[in-house]
């Protein structure tokens, strides 16, 4: 049997999140198959500034990341993944990436990136498990 946490201590244990982060924090897309947690980059699609915070306080185990301004991409291939790091670089959360609507831990408008294509976030959650 898995182990159940209360909503209460889920939701507690995404708000360090947003201190990790920290002000200024990157958010970077990338192409390809994503490493293991932390490990080498594949090619950087896009860059985006993140919001200082990073996230509002955490609700019934749902960190809600404030939506960044819109980007442009930085070279050509299909999204695949991104990762959260702080201003200094120092990774903080990797994770899938889709098309609006595609499930994605992180959605885009597209995920077709080319070099100087707009790209937005149409959705952006994390969410704690084990119910």
């Amino acid at each position: 049997m898995t182990t159940g946490y209360s909503s209460t201590l889920r939701t507690a244990q995404l708000d360090p999140i947003t201190t990790a982060v920290g002000s200024a924090g990157l958010l970077r897309i990338y192409d390809g198959a994503r490493p293991a947690t932390g490990g080498a980059a594949t090619v950087k699609l896009a860059e985006f500034t993140l919001g200082s915070p990073f996230a509002p306080g955490a609700a019934a185990a749902v960190l809600s990341p404030t939506i960044p301004s819109s980007t442009t991409g930085l070279a050509a291939s299909t999204a695949t993944w991104f990762r959260v790091v702080t201003s200094g670089g120092t990774q903080v959360i990797d994770g899938s990436v889709t098309a609006s609507g595609g499930g994605g831990d992180l959605q885009l408008n597209t995920t077709t990136i080319s070099i100087g294509l707009t790209i937005t976030v149409s959705s952006w959650t994390i969410t704690r498990g084990n119910a």
